[in-house]
């Protein structure tokens, strides 16, 4: 019987975003990254993107993230072009069957696909010429895995957690390095019940358990008389329509999304 390689020592890319906020219907992409690894310990290559939103940067975004207006209007490109770049080339990650990690995916995927809609008229969908992302999304997998360890979960904290050396966190690329890392070492550290998974059964698996954990923090909000939503979708969050509502079967409003 062949020898299968775990997905922890093969081929991963890595995605990450920096942005003008935390809302995914409204925010912008600033710069983006995609980070390439054939192999554990082999060099990685870094594709980057610099974005001139097209909308100021709030001052608490510029302070997170250290790109200013000044910077953005002298060295980024038009966002038109840059969400397509990004979009070609997730897709091709998609087509050549490469897992991707994206640290909370239903934030930097939804955020790209409204700005593909944005300004492209398109979705992250369409993008993918009919293939499909296998996502590897670390903070669900953590949380799945040792469910009840107390404390934060933010890359900064997992990173120091397992291990893993976070170097000018909150750059797009050097997050997505730590994520890769973070995710090679989660593989190895649960061989079960991560690491003996195939990609595409722990794509399958990361949405189950990623509606649990979403159907929990609900539930606290709720006891708490919170009024937060918190969405069980992952790794992409459906869009809205125009009225305010999801597009769901059972929602026909009658306006035009």
């Amino acid at each position: 019987m062949p020898h299968t390689q775990p997905w922890y020592q093969g081929p991963l890319a890595s995605f990450d975003t920096e942005t003008t906020g935390v809302d995914v219907e409204t925010d912008r992409i600033v710069s983006a990254a995609l980070v390439l690894q054939t192999a554990p310990g082999t060099p990685v290559r870094t594709l980057s993107w610099l974005a001139d939103p097209g909308v100021p940067i709030p001052e608490g975004a510029q302070a997170v993230h250290g790109i200013t207006d000044q910077r953005a209007r002298d060295f980024g490109r038009p966002p038109r072009v840059v969400v397509a770049e990004i979009a070609r080339a997730l897709a091709e990650q998609a087509h050549r069957h490469v897992p991707l990690v994206v640290m909370n995916a239903p934030y930097d995927l939804t955020l790209l696909d409204r700005e593909l809609r944005r300004h492209r008229a398109s979705t992250l969908a369409d993008s993918l010429g009919g293939n499909e992302l296998l996502v590897l999304d670390p903070r669900v997998m953590d949380k799945y895995a040792d469910r009840y360890r107390k404390g934060r979960r933010t890359l900064t904290d997992l990173c120091a957690h397992y291990g893993v050396t976070l170097t000018g966190a909150h750059d797009a690329a050097a997050d997505a390095t730590a994520a890769l890392e973070l995710t090679r070492a989660l593989g190895l550290r649960f061989r079960v019940p991560l690491g003996s998974l195939t990609p595409a059964e722990l794509h399958l698996r990361q949405a189950v358990w990623h509606a649990a954990q979403a159907r929990g923090l609900q539930h606290w909000f709720d006891r708490s008389g919170s009024p937060e939503q918190v969405d069980f979708s992952w790794p992409l969050r459906p869009a809205r329509c125009a009225c305010g509502g999801r597009p769901y079967p059972e929602h026909d409003c009658g306006v035009a999304a």
